[in-house]
């Protein structure tokens, strides 16, 4: 799905990829995509993420430096275009290597930025890794493992950031997917960390978070913030030194704000910190209607989702087709009710209406069908014919029946259904063991829906020497 912009982090990304011989071309491909899905949200430049590749392999390779591609489009190109290089899996020298490039400015490294290092590996190295991944961490680089294969949980928790249970995942390289959102947001606490930045974000609020600059004592922050479009509309809060963070609410859905956090300090001077914060769209509903429970005069319409927004729901409900229509209203804080005094075996539109506080109103329709008048099958007998075989036989259901569905669910062996027209009224149901208790249920067969089914439970008598035969001793 579409992914939400992620802007105001600062930070030197690396991923140490996993090229050697031990890993396969497909394994290969899909962490590619995952290292793209991971990334994609950022926003990249010298003032926000930088991220490059090192290779490990025979030879620790550097794929690209840091500061070389800026953008979205120009970075997914170059992720793409990453080739494997095979070789030995020389994890050792790829992370000795990587201390090397991360704090250096040849490879576009930033002084005084985070650094966070995401290793994603099969579990194997031919080398030692212990030594120059403590060096990494000692220098202050928060390290992030993801494991594809069976590695030692032990040396690899060691080996990632503390604690392991945030830092480290176990997962099958098809699972990647499953895990992104969670690595990202722990890699956005790292890189987000110094910086005014927004969470929580809704349709009408979010939650600004920024380092502790202030005390109650040396100061006070002024927060500043108003929509992009029409920054003649800025409002200004004054919030305590003691404090660092606040929640903005009653916004626009949709809107993106300019946001500056100007620290008022008496001891010195602190540059004002800015951020960009969209809202999200504004919640529709009803998103879904559904129909559950129908009988011949009745059936239940219930919808999603249900929101602070909305006082109140009108159900317009009629015959297709036809003209005439009812209308039911319902309380905002509800998301179903029942629809009664209903024809029978009838198509029904219905159209489940949203008032909002604003005035706006939002609808959705779906089609109920009720049930046939007494749409059940009556008094289901059983007639033994023969060794595992019954005759199962029952009473014509009411209505214009089109044919009725028999389910045999067998103790022993698999189940079966068998439909037949609506003429016959019963079946043969063979390959019934011995001494079994089966289930047994016809359902009539209606053009809107099935009807309301009858069930039976027959048990089976264990096997007794044929009637009428007789052993006989040879003289």
């Amino acid at each position: 799905g579409p992914q939400l912009s992620v802007s105001n982090s600062e930070g030197d990304l690396l991923f140490l990829l996993d090229s050697s011989g031990s890993v396969s071309y497909y394994e290969f491909s899909r962490v590619k995509e995952f290292m793209w899905d991971l990334v994609q949200p950022f926003t990249f430049g010298p003032k926000d993420v930088q991220t490059s590749i090192i290779h490990i392999s025979t030879t620790p390779t550097m794929e690209f430096p840091f500061d070389r591609y800026l953008s979205s489009g120009t970075l997914r190109q170059a992720i793409r275009d990453t080739q494997q290089l095979m070789g030995d899996t020389n994890t050792g020298k790829a992370l000795s290597y990587a201390k090397e490039k991360f704090f250096s400015d040849e490879a576009g490294a930033r002084p005084d930025v985070p650094k966070v290092l995401v290793w994603v590996t099969d579990g194997f190295s031919t080398d030692d890794i212990s030594e120059p991944m403590q060096l990494l961490k000692d220098m202050g680089v928060t390290v992030f493992i993801v494991s594809t294969g069976r590695g030692n949980y032990l040396e690899l928790s060691a080996a990632a950031s503390q604690p392991p249970e945030k830092h480290l995942h176990f997962v099958d390289v098809d699972d990647l997917p499953i895990i992104t959102k969670e690595l990202r947001d722990a890699i956005l606490d790292v890189i987000q960390a110094n910086r005014l930045h927004a969470v929580d974000i809704t349709s009408s609020s979010f939650h600004l978070m920024w380092p502790q600059l202030l005390s109650q004592e040396t100061g006070y922050y002024t927060l500043e913030y108003a929509p992009t479009d029409d920054l003649g509309r800025k409002r200004t809060k004054q919030v305590s030194g003691a404090h660092t963070s606040l929640t903005l609410s009653n916004l626009a859905p949709e809107t993106t704000y300019e946001v500056a956090l100007i620290p008022e300090s008496n001891v010195h001077y602190f540059p004002p910190q800015k951020t960009r914060v969209t809202t999200l769209a504004e919640e529709i509903s009803p998103a879904q209607v559904f129909i559950s429970e129908s009988g011949p005069h009745s059936f239940h319409v219930s919808w999603a989702p249900v929101l602070d927004s909305v006082i109140g729901y009108q159900i317009l409900y009629g015959p297709l087709p036809g003209n005439s229509a009812k209308l039911l209203e319902v309380d905002g804080k509800r998301n179903s009710t029942l629809v009664e005094n209903l024809a029978p075996n009838t198509t029904y539109l219905v159209t489940v209406t949203a008032t909002y506080k604003s005035g706006r109103e939002k609808s959705l329709s779906a089609k109920a069908c009720t049930q046939e008048e007494g749409s059940k099958v009556r008094h289901l007998r059983f007639e033994d014919m023969g060794p595992n075989t019954l005759k199962a036989s029952w009473d014509a259901a009411d209505g214009k029946v089109l044919g009725y569905r028999v389910r045999c669910r067998r103790q022993t062996g698999p189940s079966s259904i068998i439909s037949v027209s609506p003429q016959i009224h019963s079946v043969l149901l063979t390959d019934l063991a011995s001494g079994t208790t089966n289930k047994v249920c016809v359902k009539p067969m209606y053009k809107s829906q099935p009807g309301k089914g009858l069930c039976r439970m027959v048990h089976m008598q264990p096997a007794t020497e044929a009637r009428g035969y007789k052993h006989r001793q040879r003289a």
